[in-house]
């Protein structure tokens, strides 16, 4: 007979498996300090286009639309791409920041985003070549001058594609000029009380096309090399941060491809990204791709651009968002909880499911709270 006897104790035996169980404190929902601001959890509604305002004034369909998210549960509630003058815009029915009057009404929404314990953040942005153009449900053709359209910039008078705006190459003049329009919006958000900037230097928008050797031919301290290239982005930054407080952050969109031949490459973009963490005025590199040239070739599917964060998080030593189909709570923890990014950004599926976060919440059995004013919702 044998004489062996049953493990005892709490933690052995059959009884007492090792079983792998969710915790209740998901990577999703665990605060991130940026700086002194704090946000409650790593969702953050991605900059989304609507093509509703008037001459670049907010109204309450950008209440509604950033309200939404911000009770839906997202950490931080970002505003579409917010140009810094009307010449900057992509359509005429774009929103901007470029006077005292869009400021207040910016100032409402964003004080009913902190009501809502969300982090209010602006996009600012100057479209470039891509400005002038009719919007997407008018086709996104370029919007003729004779008809309400503009003149538009951009680094070397290329167009963006055959039929679009040839831009007039910009003189030293001219970047100073936008330099100085950007720390003007800078200021104009302090005032409105955001309390995160996000930089648009990606889909083919104007400090991306100084980026891009597909758009910049510049033979001037502004082309060239990648250094040229990138001096724009690097004094657009050094600018803001005179207007922008030292305790509140700043974030840089970067398309970290062209995904064209002859385009930037993931190795452009860690160069760049390593060149703004040495500045130490940007805090988190929000990692998109794309938007510079039609020819692009993408083959998107759920978190297909996250290699890019990744590798930038890694190899450049800075704080990146993730960005791309990111559709379902296991991915967006999956993403986090391996160290691949510190942010999930979400657009598309924000836009479907304001209150997506809650959702995903519960599923990942987190204790984030709901508004008092949907908790019945939590017993379906």
């Amino acid at each position: 007979m044998s004489t062996a006897t049953s493990p005892q104790g709490p933690n052995s035996g059959e009884d007492h498996r090792r079983l792998q169980k969710p915790g209740r404190d998901p990577h999703l929902f665990r605060p991130i300090t940026f700086r002194g601001v704090t946000v409650k959890n790593r969702i953050m509604l991605s900059p989304l286009c609507e093509y509703s305002a008037i001459d670049g004034m907010p109204n309450d369909w950008h209440l509604v639309h950033l309200g939404a998210r911000a009770t839906g549960g997202a950490g931080i509630v970002c505003t579409e791409a917010t140009h810094v003058s009307a010449e900057g815009r992509i359509t005429a029915k774009c929103l901007g920041l470029w006077n005292e009057a869009q400021r207040d009404g910016l100032a409402r929404i964003v004080a009913f985003i902190e009501s809502q314990g969300a982090v209010p953040a602006v996009q600012l942005a100057h479209a470039g070549r891509k400005a002038s153009i009719h919007v997407p449900w008018q086709g996104s053709g370029p919007h003729a001058i004779a008809d309400g359209g503009w003149e538009v910039i951009g680094p070397s008078a290329l167009a963006f594609a055959p039929g679009h705006h040839v831009p007039r190459a910009m003189s030293h003049e001219d970047i100073a000029r936008v330099t100085a329009e950007f720390v003007h919006s800078t200021k104009l958000a302090r005032e409105a009380g955001f309390k995160i900037i996000d930089l648009h230097a990606a889909h083919g928008y104007l400090l991306h096309e100084f980026l891009s050797p597909l758009s910049n031919q510049r033979n001037d301290g502004y082309g060239g090399d990648l250094a040229g290239r990138a001096r724009f982005l690097l004094e657009v930054v050094a600018a803001v941060r005179t207007e922008w407080p030292a305790e509140l952050p700043l974030f840089v969109r970067l398309s970290c491809t062209d995904w064209v031949e002859g385009g930037l490459t993931m190795a452009d973009a860690v160069e760049i990204s390593r060149m703004l963490a040495a500045t130490g005025q940007v805090d988190l590199m929000d990692c998109s791709t794309g938007g510079n040239d039609p020819r692009q070739k993408i083959t998107p599917g759920p978190g297909y651009q996250v290699r890019f964060a990744e590798t930038i998080r890694r190899e450049a030593a800075i704080a990146t968002g993730a960005v791309g189909m990111i559709n379902t709570p296991d991915l967006a923890e999956e993403i986090l909880a391996n160290g691949r990014a510190d942010l999930i950004l979400m657009g598309r599926k924000l836009m479907a499911e304001p209150s997506w976060p809650l959702l995903a919440a519960r599923a990942l059995h987190s204790d984030q709270a709901w508004p008092l004013q949907y908790e019945r919702a939590m017993l379906s």
